[in-house]
């Protein structure tokens, strides 16, 4: 599972074999997680998670998709 960043108590990651499935990112805080599409930047599913929350998960996605591409890159390839 590699993480990827951290961010005000938000931890991004994903799972080394998901390289089947589009681009995306996980986000856990607390007991709550969420999955968001990267191209484009959407929600999939969360529990667990503030409307509040995944605001702010969504505006640190967006701050720092350069490093989650590249880290997917470098994880699965294409």
């Amino acid at each position: 599972m590699p993480e990827i960043f951290r961010h005000n108590g938000f931890v991004f990651y994903f799972y080394s074999n998901e390289g089947t499935e589009p681009m995306h990112v996980h986000v856990r805080r607390g007991g709550g997680f969420a999955k968001f599409w990267m191209e484009p930047i959407a929600l999939d599913y969360s529990q667990g998670l503030s409307p509040r929350e995944l605001n702010q998960a969504e505006e640190a996605i967006e701050q720092n998709q350069h490093k989650i591409k590249q880290k997917w890159y470098e994880t699965h390839g294409t």
